[in-house]
């Protein structure tokens, strides 16, 4: 019985990394934060909540990064599939937090508006310079 055990886990150690990559899932419609300080996990829990209620989502992650300025606040960062269309940046006292996060949905709403029109006429245009 031991023999069959070792032989069969043999068996699916060599056919699994092979039908793993034929059979492998894409996830997408995501929100990653990378925030660190009160602001930023404020901006993220409203952002994501606007997110949530966008359809047509799939093939597009979002990622919120903050960068720590100790002396000066915070500046975060939104990229959507690794192109950074957002910035900005939190004092260290109390900001509109809701209203930036309005702000970037609607910053990502075009973005995407425009990627999927690029893709339907087949051009490209690098959107990535205004935030």
């Amino acid at each position: 019985m031991v023999k069959k055990l070792i032989l069969i886990s043999l068996l699916l150690s060599l056919v699994w990394p092979v039908m793993a990559k034929e059979d492998d899932i894409e996830i997408s419609g995501l929100v990653i934060d990378r925030t660190l300080t009160r602001f930023g996990k404020d901006f993220g829990f409203y952002y994501s909540g606007y997110w949530r209620d966008l359809p047509f989502t799939q093939g597009f992650n979002v990622t919120l990064y903050e960068t720590v300025f100790p002396q000066s606040g915070t500046r975060l960062t939104l990229e959507v599939n690794g192109t950074a269309i957002y910035r900005t940046h939190f004092g260290r006292r109390a900001n509109p937090i809701k209203e930036r996060a309005e702000q970037a949905i609607l910053v990502t709403i075009d973005y995407i508006a425009t990627v999927r029109a690029n893709a339907i006429t087949g051009e490209f245009a690098d959107t990535s310079d205004g935030y």
